[in-house]
């Protein structure tokens, strides 16, 4: 890889790895990951309560499903917003502020009496969650030794996949035996754990990089930030259209039953716990490796549903490599990109989200029309091509990126 591609932008206060030279902070690290397990768990709660929320407040389903999309639609422009106006403090209290808003938005959803003061409470949680995913990576990275950096990153991801197995069943049971507003109350004290945990372990961390416009389009230019971005989007974008669609293809092709269907989403669950670790420890030695290893077995989860996924066997074995190759996925694609520009992580890690949330919507967009024209099938296809290409791509342009070599 060129020298160039890992040129700085010139800021005052870069300082790619100020705090790494010190001794791993992973108490903080496991506090971070805690913030993110009570985010991640307030963001799905509800998908679990639609009913028992739409009955109490006198709302349709759809209205009160809008309070999953307002928040992703809020942290797609939250994440960047947030990197740029805050440049200026220190991370420390910007982490304060974005968990608090966490316990905020649990505190509105408790208390909510109608649609506008439930929504107001989600746009609150959509900017604590892009605000912290944007910041993830860069935050890591200062906490631990760069080579470190994959390990760190998979701790906290863990927060993401306990929340992904336990949100819904959890979330459901508390709110069929102590209201559903109760959830959110147990989410918010999540919050308050963590605010404490990062009060007591999370160094002060004066502002590093520049972020800006400027700087963001100026990240977006290099090279390897390229290859990442459209990696994300191609991935991601298959990922969506096909798990958004994933119990058509259960009930339809593979004929299993709705007992069947929830034991199998869970078995996706676990298997994505066991792939963020085991994604943590192949990136650690190449990010360039770990991502093309997930995505590579995403195809192939792809086309055991395309081939032989009328086996209920075969069904059940491809959502759990599927599962598994998801989970391996994100922290691969964070340590990427934030190695790629780590003058300016926080600037690439804005990016990162971004194409998330852009491709989140694009490929739930595109597996709905696949879906009514081709059927459960063609959405798997596409699952399976989006994935070959973003592994294309990624091995043909993404360079080895180790953990000592930043190529």
């Amino acid at each position: 890889m060129a020298d160039s591609d890992f040129k700085p932008i010139s800021s005052p206060h870069s300082q790619p790895t100020a705090e790494t030279s010190q001794r791993p902070r992973w108490d903080a690290v496991v506090a971070l990951a805690l913030g993110v397990f009570g985010l991640v768990t307030a963001e799905f709660l509800p998908a679990s309560l639609l009913t028992p929320i739409s009955s109490d407040l006198g709302l349709s389903a759809g209205e009160t499903g809008q309070t999953v999309t307002v928040t992703a639609v809020v942290a797609a422009f939250a994440g960047p917003g947030i990197v740029i106006a805050t440049r200026s403090f220190d991370r420390r209290r910007v982490l304060f502020g974005l968990t608090a808003l966490l316990i905020l938005s649990c505190v509105l959803a408790a208390t909510a009496n109608n649609l506008i003061s439930l929504l107001v409470s989600r746009v609150l949680l959509g900017v604590g969650l892009g605000g912290f995913w944007a910041m993830a990576g860069a935050l890591a990275m200062r906490l631990v030794p760069i080579e470190h950096l994959p390990r760190a990153m998979a701790m906290i991801f863990t927060g993401v996949s306990l929340a992904t197995v336990t949100a819904a069943p959890l979330g459901s049971y508390v709110g069929s035996t102590l209201g559903w507003r109760a959830s959110f109350v147990l989410a918010g004290a999540v919050g308050v754990l963590a605010f404490i945990a990062q009060a007591v372990t999370v160094p002060s961390l004066p502002p590093a990089g520049h972020a800006g416009l400027s700087t963001l389009g100026a990240v977006s230019t290099r090279p390897k930030i390229r290859v990442g971005l459209i990696t994300t989007l191609l991935i991601v974008s298959g990922h969506f259209a096909g798990f958004t669609y994933i119990r058509p293809y259960l009930e339809g092709i593979a004929h299993l039953k709705v007992e069947m269907v929830s034991l199998v989403l869970l078995a996706y669950g676990v298997s994505g716990f066991f792939g963020n670790i085991v994604g943590g420890m192949i990136a650690e030695r190449s990010s360039t490796v770990g991502t093309v290893f997930s995505s590579s077995l995403i195809a192939v989860a792809a086309a055991i549903f395309v081939t032989v996924g009328a086996s209920e066997l075969a069904a059940i074995v491809g959502v759990a490599i599927w599962g598994f190759a998801f989970g391996a996925f994100p922290v691969s694609i964070q340590s990427y990109i934030t190695r790629a520009a780590p003058d300016e992580a926080e600037s690439a890690g804005a990016l990162l989200l971004t194409a998330f949330q852009v491709a989140i919507s694009s490929g739930a967009v595109l597996g709905g029309i696949l879906i009514d024209l081709q059927g459960p099938l063609g959405v798997m296809s596409f699952l399976g091509a989006a994935c070959f290409a973003g592994t294309i791509v990624m091995a043909a342009r993404g360079g080895k990126q180790t953990a000592l070599a930043q190529s």
